[in-house]
Parts: structure tokens; C-alpha cells; sequence
């Protein structure tokens, strides 16, 4: 599902700042969250992909009936996870050893640990989207760095 609007790809290459055309891509899929000694339990997850912050990906693991938890990391930890063993902190992805169409997602918190599988075709078809929208190394064009300073700094500087 593609929601939002984009107007002007071929500006993209050619230094326009590419801010104002904003889309999100959204993907649904289920996740087998594994435990020791247990059958795997499907979680359904949503991927999202926003314009607005286009060097992030965002996973929303459902929790319960309304309940929904949202990790966001970098989109190249994705990408490189697809194909070895990738990041160090509270999100690692990486292909699982014995079967390589399944990507295992580790996820790390003060409030616990959570081990994932997920098929690597369907997290590889979900990635090709958002290249389809910002081709890599032309995230910089989608930043709008007056926004972002707005934000960050306060309004009263005098």
C-alpha cells in the first residue's frame, strides 16, 4: 500500500530538495517470535517507511488487541542484515544459519529480549519499496534540515 504522493522523481538526480513531495509505504507481515522450549508465536508486524525520516525504518510489533510496540533503526541495517550478521546495539538482523530464506531480528531492552524470524523475501521485497522512493544515497535530499533545527532548538534564543 503506497499512501502519500510523489511527483517529481527525475528531480531526485538532480539536486532538488525533494522535501516537500512526502510518501509513507506501509507492509504488513508476521513475524514468528521465538522462545526456548516453545512453540514459535506469530506476531503481526508493520513495516513502515517514511520520506520524512528516509534513513530509518520503522517495525510496529502488535501486542495485544490495541496494543502495538514500534522499534526504528536505520533502513542500511536492514539492508545489510539480509545478507550477514548486522548492528551491535538493541537491534541486530541477520540471516538464519540453517535456512536461508528466514532473517532472524533480535531485539534488546531494558524491559526484555525478543528473538524474531521473518522471511527474508518478503523484509527484501518491503526494502526494494523504499528504494523505489529514495534511491540509496539520496536520503540527504529528502531532510529537511531547517525543519529538523526548528525542532531541535529552542524557540526563545534571546
Amino acid at each position: 500500500m503506497l499512501l502519500g504522493r510523489y511527483s517529481d522523481r527525475e528531480g531526485a538526480g538532480k539536486g532538488r530538495t525533494m522535501r516537500n513531495d512526502h510518501v509513507t509505504l506501509r507492509s504488513t507481515a508476521v513475524f514468528d517470535l521465538l522462545a526456548p522450549q516453545a512453540p514459535a508465536v506469530p506476531v503481526q508486524v508493520e513495516l513502515r517507511y517514511d520520506t520524512r525520516d528516509p534513513y530509518a525504518v520503522v517495525a510496529a510489533f502488535r501486542t495485544g488487541r490495541a496494543g502495538w510496540v514500534e522499534w526504528v533503526f536505520a533502513r542500511d541495517l536492514l539492508a545489510d542484515g539480509l545478507i550477514a550478521h548486522a548492528g551491535e546495539g538493541d537491534v541486530t538482523i541477520r540471516p538464519a544459519v540453517d535456512d536461508p530464506e528466514v532473517v532472524v531480528v533480535e531485539l534488546s531492552s531494558p524491559s526484555g529480549h525478543a528473538v524474531f524470524e521473518a522471511s527474508a523475501q518478503e523484509l527484501a521485497d518491503f526494502l526494494d519499496r523504499t528504494y523505489d522512493v529514495v534511491v540509496p544515497g539520496n536520503e540527504n535530499l529528502w531532510v529537511d534540515v531547517d525543519e529538523a533545527l526548528t525542532h531541535l532548538l529552542p524557540h526563545d534564543l534571546g
